[in-house]
């Protein structure tokens, strides 16, 4: 895998995307990853289209940025759609969600200030390993993430997307 340019980033940012690079690599079955700002935003991704270089456009796969992009659009409405049972019930903030589907499977964890961490899994992803992977990120990211390095990563993410297009 080939990680995202981290050229002119501050320390904090270029250590979560190396968080997020060994979550990918050392976490067999993760798929694709998304961090997702409170208002929706992808914050950083493991966009597969980045991955490869030289890879055929065509065979990239279809989306605005890929299937991080999807998949921040997913968690965004998964963790809008849980905070708001959570309030209905009466049963505090929600720490994670999980859905197991036939050929795959979708966590999402809160990380801090409302912004969540997707993984999309393999079917043959173990789930307590990748839980276990993701809340030792949301760990290690939570304190850092920070108003000005969400600004800062959003601003990223955007320069990347126009620099691709």
């Amino acid at each position: 895998m080939t990680a995202p340019s981290t050229f002119g980033l501050s320390r904090e940012a270029r250590n979560l995307h190396w968080l997020l690079t060994n979550l990918v690599e050392e976490v067999p079955g993760i798929q694709s990853v998304a961090v997702v700002s409170s208002d929706g935003l992808l914050l950083l991704s493991s966009d597969p289209s980045h991955r490869k270089a030289g890879q055929d456009p065509a065979t990239r796969t279809k989306g605005p940025r890929g299937s991080s992009a999807d998949l921040a659009t997913i968690v965004s409405g998964i963790g809008s759609l849980t905070v708001g049972a959570a309030k209905l019930m009466d049963s505090g903030g929600v720490k994670h969600t999980m859905v197991a589907m036939e050929e795959g499977s979708l966590f999402v964890m809160s990380i801090s200030d409302g912004s969540l961490l997707g993984v999309h899994g393999s079917a043959e992803c173990d789930m307590s390993v990748v839980a276990y992977h993701m809340a030792l990120f949301v760990g290690r990211a939570g304190h850092v993430l920070t108003p000005e390095l969400r600004s800062e990563l959003r601003k990223s993410m955007e320069s990347e997307s126009t620099g691709s297009a």
